[in-house]
């Protein structure tokens, strides 16, 4: 799928990014962006295989980050072709921007990282769909800045994710009129339904979750008027190495789109 077609493509109906948060290996990797693509077919439904080769803002300096840009780049490429899904990661430096988008579709701007000039540039030049999270200490009417950015560098392809704000000790919360703010940029929102119920540092030296409100705030959004979701899944969340307490089981992800499919359709009637 072209960036074009894709973007293109959330203009006009819904679409999921999903995936494990980082990549561990090519076995899961392949394994979940399989299950996925099989369950976005029998739904109909556009979806984006997301994992990150490189998380590089993990609570603690020990945690397990990735398997670095090389060997995440060579283990997405595997899983575009095999798959023939496209592909969102995550960029932290402008120099990253040009190397992704030769693999990747859409190039994500992590949320601390949403207001840095020259990594949203660097991104918009590629080309690619870029995907901005809104930033836990920021109001969504502050966005619109993120999105000229992209917008002056010649790229008009931007989406924006909400997921969650800064409540202090160790939670989150989700204000659901920042998707109806975010539209008004006349951008596809997504809502992130598995970071909003992170509970950043909440285990002391790793983020911990409540994944069981993961169905309970993604049907919220796309009531909402939320054109994506987002949303970190696993085969086996309580041994995943980045992210498991609020990553989705992924037996569980049919029946969450199977829902948020209804509602959306509910929606558009």
């Amino acid at each position: 799928m072209s960036f074009n077609n894709l973007y293109e493509s959330s203009r006009s109906g819904p679409f999921i990014l999903a995936g494990p948060c980082v990549i561990e290996n090519r076995e899961i990797s392949l394994k979940t962006a399989s299950t996925l693509a099989k369950i976005a077919d029998n739904l109909g439904l556009t979806l984006v295989f997301k994992s990150s080769f490189d998380k590089a803002n993990r609570t603690s300096v020990t945690s397990f980050r990735g398997p670095g840009m090389d060997d995440g780049l060579s283990i997405l490429a595997e899983v575009k072709k095999e798959t023939g899904l496209p592909i969102v990661t995550d960029i932290h430096h402008p120099e990253q921007a040009a190397r992704v988008a030769e693999v990747a579709d859409v190039l994500q701007i992590p949320a601390f990282l949403c207001r840095q000039t020259d990594l949203l540039v660097a991104a918009a030049k590629t080309g690619a769909v870029i995907n901005i999270k809104k930033g836990q200490f920021l109001a969504p009417w502050d966005m619109k800045n993120a999105v000229n950015k992209v917008r002056a560098s010649g790229n008009e392809q931007v989406w924006l994710t909400e997921r969650g704000a800064t409540f202090g000790y160790n939670n989150l919360v989700v204000d659901m009129r920042a998707i109806s703010e975010m539209k008004k940029f006349d951008v596809p929102v997504v809502f992130d339904a598995t970071h909003s119920v992170q509970l950043p540092g909440g285990q002391g030296s790793s983020s911990g979750g409540q994944r069981e409100y993961v169905p309970v705030l993604a049907s919220a959004a796309v009531a909402a008027g939320a054109d994506g979701v987002f949303m970190e899944t696993h085969p086996d969340p309580e041994n995943a190495m980045c992210d498991g307490p609020n990553s989705l089981p992924l037996d569980k992800v049919e029946a969450l789109l199977i829902r948020l499919k209804a509602i959306w359709e509910i929606n558009n009637e």
